[in-house]
């Protein structure tokens, strides 16, 4: 499976970004897509994921604010971002879990910078 990430940018603070994560080659194995950022001196923390089944959950830090959705017809994972802060600022990543060729396999898309800064 392939990920690529896009949508990242410059953002005033309360402002808003959408992030997409387009997903390519045997999509049919993945079990759940998330979306995980890290921000300078950092790890890398859970924002928020999406099962094939459609359940999501949310970092607390981002509850009522990122909405996660997918979009089944062009194998993409949205992550919209409202009322975003600077500790929003980070390199956000693209996660799959798949079940080739093991069950639990996990690829990372290369990432997208996002920076809240007025």
């Amino acid at each position: 499976v392939q990920l690529v990430e896009s949508g990242g940018g410059l953002v005033q603070p309360g402002g808003s970004l959408r992030l997409s994560c387009a997903a390519s080659g045997n999509i049919f194995s993945i079990l759940s897509t998330g979306w995980y950022r890290q921000a300078p001196g950092k790890q890398r923390d859970l924002v928020a994921t999406i099962t094939s089944g459609g359940s999501t959950n949310y970092a607390d830090s981002v509850k009522g604010r990122f909405t996660i959705s997918r979009d089944n017809a062009d194998n993409t994972v949205h992550l919209q971002m409202n009322s975003l802060k600077p500790e929003d600022t980070a390199v956000y990543y693209c996660r799959v879990v798949t079940t080739e060729p093991y069950y639990g396999m996990v690829y990372w898309g290369k990432g997208t910078l996002v920076t809240v800064s007025s």
